[in-house]
């Protein structure tokens, strides 16, 4: 397995729509490995293809308390959805910042697991937040949408300072 990059904000490719797999084979289990290798790392709970500058309809989540469940989705869809809930999110592409979004409070998702069957799956909680925010991802949108201008205008100038930062010192 291997790391990979994880684009940052406010790279253009984070704003790229992602296109349908069309097999689930070797290569993409391969590439799966690797972003949940790469998410354990950066001590995350998910991660979009998009936000590893694959352009293809999957992300891979682990929401486990207690020990680790790793979940592939492919191609997923939202199938029903209810309740809202607001809370704090984070971001891999967003290092070190967090705001309140809301979301739906429970979804019903359909996708196809890292052997290509089809499964659906409810979520509350983590999981169901989690979802919804990587699904965006795929959808070329980030949480970052949902703010006001103005403070998604500091969070840009914020990064792209430390990013100026970090160049420096390479």
């Amino acid at each position: 397995m291997a790391t990979m990059t994880i684009l940052k904000y406010p790279d253009e490719r984070l704003r790229t729509v992602a296109k349908p797999v069309e097999s689930v084979d070797d290569a993409l289990r391969q590439t799966i490995d690797d972003m949940f290798e790469t998410m354990y790392e950066s001590q995350g709970v998910g991660l979009a293809a998009t936000q590893v500058n694959v352009h293809q309809r999957f992300f891979i989540a682990d929401c486990g308390d207690e020990k680790p469940e790793p979940l592939v989705f492919i191609n997923p869809e939202i199938i029903e959805q209810e309740g809202h809930f607001e809370n704090e999110e984070g971001c891999l592409s967003f290092p070190g910042v967090y705001a309140k979004v809301e979301r739906a409070g429970k979804i019903k998702v359909r996708a196809l697991d890292r052997n290509g069957e089809t499964f659906e799956r409810e979520a509350e909680g983590l999981l169901c937040i989690c979802i919804q925010h990587e699904l965006d991802h795929l959808n070329g949108k980030l949480f970052v949408d949902y703010l006001s201008p103005l403070k998604r205008d500091r969070i840009r100038k914020k990064l792209e300072k430390e990013a100026r930062i970090a160049a420096k010192m390479a």
